[in-house]
């Protein structure tokens, strides 16, 4: 099973909430989650308190092989947390292989 840490949108019309959850790669975005981790609220105007992350938790799903989408690698790496996101790996591949 490809196990992936993403968005779940929530919250209403034109005020967006996002939870960071670890998913199963083919469920759909609103879909059920394996774990929640944190959230994501882009309208709060206080700086620091816009996300909140498990870091304790993210650690382990990524030790798993875990895969982060490119706007939760950016949460994490604000975090102290380094992680190669699927597009680093992937121009990783295509440099190596020419």
């Amino acid at each position: 099973m490809a196990v992936g840490i993403r968005l779940k949108r929530m919250g209403r019309r034109n005020r967006p909430f996002y939870r960071i959850c670890v998913m199963d790669q083919h469920t759909r975005r609103d879909g059920r989650a394996i774990e929640e981790l944190g959230f994501y609220d882009p309208v709060n105007p206080e700086k620091g308190k816009h996300f909140e992350i498990n870091e304790e938790r993210a650690r382990y799903w990524i030790s798993q092989g875990a895969q982060p989408t490119e706007t939760v690698a950016s949460f994490l790496k604000d975090r102290g947390i380094t992680v190669r996101s699927r597009a680093e790996k992937r121009r990783a591949k295509k440099k190596a292989a020419q």
